[in-house]
């Protein structure tokens, strides 16, 4: 077989069209060396395992998560011949792998945006007390979303739910969680709150959520956020970001809204204890009234009785006033001009006399 003469470049373009049709993308798992950022715009690394290595470069924009030497992670590339003749991997995505690595990402990246500020208590919101539009974001296929909703209906229902089915794991699930995120956020009229849960998964599954646009978007939310991830024991950053966190998804709807059975409950009990305190009300205003009549008559009856007392001094005084009382005790009325010579009348309890004045002096 005759070989075909190539020029250099004609031999880099053909190799590389050969990897893209063999390999367009390939999923690589090794070990991070000799990280570097270049330019603040390009990330360089090698990725290595206990026999080989291979260039790697990115974008810094497309790294998500933070890297360091010795982290084993998982690369999403695609192969390709520089043409200064050097083998290298396009990264497009990269993720750490591993309970070791994964761990380390989630703490640096944790104390970069709790550095921020975006974990602060004094910036989170309050839940509306009972929303009337809920955006959820989730995989309406898992049993997460289920529980949500069932939940949701059983306690109170009735809510007006728009649903953003993404992906939940794996390498664009934090791309069409941010897209949902950013939706509702641009709408018209927002929804009173986003909801973004996921059932139980292992750390691999749940790094989802540990993805720093993510958390970004979360904490960026101009509507009020509230995130069930995994299990009660799971902690995402996106929880953290979060203004409300739950710890389950089934634990997302009880936080949302109220338990109708117990909303009636509590209003029965209500009714009743203002029942109860209305004849209290009563009872007490009855006694009162009852009092103040009974303080009405005594003081009536003290006045009246004032009264009489003082009518029978009056009476008393009256009677012994009374000219035919002053002639039983002896004395005598006169009538008539009292001078020398005149004619009077003098009258005793059973006489009338006259008589002749004979004398006047003074006395």
């Amino acid at each position: 077989m005759e070989n075909t003469l190539l020029s250099v470049s004609d031999f880099v373009a053909l190799t590389n069209q050969t990897l893209e049709f063999a390999y367009p993308s390939v999923s690589i798992e090794g070990e991070v060396a000799e990280f570097k950022i270049s330019q603040e715009k390009w990330a360089f690394f090698k990725l290595k395992d206990s026999e080989s290595a291979v260039d790697c470069f990115m974008p810094v924009w497309q790294l998500r998560v933070p890297i360091q030497d010795g982290m084993k992670v998982v690369i999403t590339a695609a192969p390709k011949l520089t043409k200064w003749g050097r083998f290298s991997l396009t990264v497009r995505a990269i993720r750490p792998s591993g309970e070791g690595a994964i761990k380390k990402s989630f703490e640096l990246l944790k104390a970069k945006l709790d550095a921020e500020g975006l974990f602060a208590t004094e910036r989170k919101r309050l839940l509306p007390t009972l929303p009337a539009r809920v955006a959820v974001v989730s995989s309406t296929e898992a049993a997460g979303y289920a529980d949500f909703i069932k939940i949701i209906n059983d306690r109170w229902g009735g809510l007006e739910i728009e649903v953003a089915h993404v992906q939940v794991q794996g390498e664009a699930a934090p791309d069409q969680i941010v897209g949902a995120v950013e939706y509702f956020n641009q709408q018209e009229k927002m929804p009173d709150v986003i909801v973004i849960i996921r059932g139980g998964g292992s750390a691999d599954d749940l790094a989802t959520f540990n993805d720093e646009k993510l958390v970004r978007a979360i904490a960026g939310s101009r509507v009020p956020t509230l995130v069930g991830i995994g299990h009660e024991i799971d902690e995402t950053l996106a929880d953290l970001a979060a203004d409300v966190r739950a710890a389950t998804p089934s634990n997302a709807a009880q936080i949302l809204v109220p338990d109708k059975r117990e909303i009636i409950q509590s209003a029965k009990a209500q009714v009743k204890s203002a029942g109860y305190v209305m004849i209290q009300s009563i009872e007490q205003f009855s006694r009162q009234n009852k009092e103040k009549l009974e303080d009405v008559h005594r003081r009536i009856a003290e006045k009246l009785n004032d009264a009489f007392d003082r009518l029978a001094v009056m009476r008393l005084a009256v009677a012994q006033l009374d000219p035919k009382a002053v002639l039983e005790r002896g004395y005598a009325l006169i009538r008539g001009e009292q001078k020398i010579g005149s004619i009077i009348e003098i009258e005793t309890i059973n006489k009338i006399m006259q008589a002749e004045v004979k004398d006047v002096s003074k006395k």
